[in-house]
Formats: structure tokens, sequence, C-alpha cells
């Protein structure tokens, strides 16, 4: 079951402006304190540019970066092979 207070957005092959949308609708009618942006390989760029605009456009002087963190996961593909990504996540906070 989800945590009701875990405010995430996982970015992946949505259109953009979808997430800059989930992250302005969480700070404003969920009234989230904390947001957190996370991305994995080719999608981390797309992260990076959702939270500036959400930041930058749409919640201008209303939010900030509170941290970022980056790390690699290491899993199997389908072929079985041992693959390393990078992943980021960004904390954004009132």
């Amino acid at each position: 079951m989800e945590d009701p207070n875990n405010h995430t957005i996982f970015v992946g092959g949505k259109p953009f402006m979808n997430y800059v949308t989930g992250v302005v609708m969480q700070f404003t009618t969920q009234n989230a304190p904390e947001v957190i942006v996370k991305a994995r390989g080719k999608f981390i760029s797309k992260a990076v540019d959702i939270t500036e605009v959400a930041s930058k456009r749409f919640l201008e002087g209303q939010i900030k970066i509170k941290d970022i963190k980056i790390n690699s996961e290491e899993f199997k593909n389908e072929e079985g092979k041992l693959i390393r990504v990078s992943t980021i996540e960004i904390f954004l906070k009132k």
C-alpha cells in the first residue's frame, strides 16, 4: 500500500508537462510540504528540466530545492547481463 504522505513523482516516458503539473498539484491541491522527483538513466535530464520549470515558472518564490541525491542501481537486463544505471532524487520543499 502506498504511503499517502509520500509525495514522489517518478519520471518516465509521459509528456513533459504531465510531470510539471504533477509537481505543482502536489504542492497546491495536496498541500505537500515536500515533493521528490525521481528518475533513472535517460530520464535524469528530464527530471532536472521538470524541477526547473515547476520552481521557476509555475511556483516561483514558493518552492526551492532542498537536496539532490545521485546514485546508481544495478540490475539484470532481459539477456541476464548486469547493468548499472544512474539515478537522481531531487527534493523540493515549500
